[in-house]
């Protein structure tokens, strides 16, 4: 348990030995520095009730396959990860905060198709036998 007036009372009496505080406002500035201390030091509590939730039709209206639209801010994304980083948001963190399942889409369907295709097409995840096969023959 921290000790609000032992802390209050250093703090004061280091400020008054280095500066110059008529003795009228010695008892204000005691009190603004306990207020201070007592409600920096405390950690904040949040209640279940103030963290917003999604409802179920808010999260499918949310996944259209051009793009997603943020909780955050409304906006439609193809991918959300660095809108969610730029927020210091990671994407667990992210659908915990709005109540999204586990499986919620990070990337809209068009935008990771077309990925997929542009990978195929540059032979990304293929094998490599045609090369091993031919490098043991010599």
């Amino acid at each position: 348990m921290t000790n609000f007036k032992a802390m209050t009372a250093d703090i004061v009496s280091a400020y008054v030995s280095n500066h110059q505080v008529p003795s009228e406002d010695l008892a204000g500035l005691i009190a603004q520095t306990h207020f201070a201390l007592t409600h920096a030091l405390q950690e904040p509590t949040v209640s279940s009730s103030t963290v917003a939730q999604a409802s179920r039709a808010e999260i499918r209206k949310s996944i259209r396959p051009d793009g997603l639209i943020s909780f955050e801010d409304g906006k439609t994304y193809k991918t959300l990860k660095r809108h969610l980083l730029s927020r210091g948001l990671t994407a667990d963190s992210y659908r915990e905060k709005w109540g999204l399942p586990a499986d919620y889409p990070m990337v809209c369907a068009e935008y990771s198709k077309r990925r997929s295709e542009h990978a195929q097409a540059i032979g990304l995840g293929k094998t490599v036998r045609a090369q091993g096969e031919a490098g043991q023959s010599r």
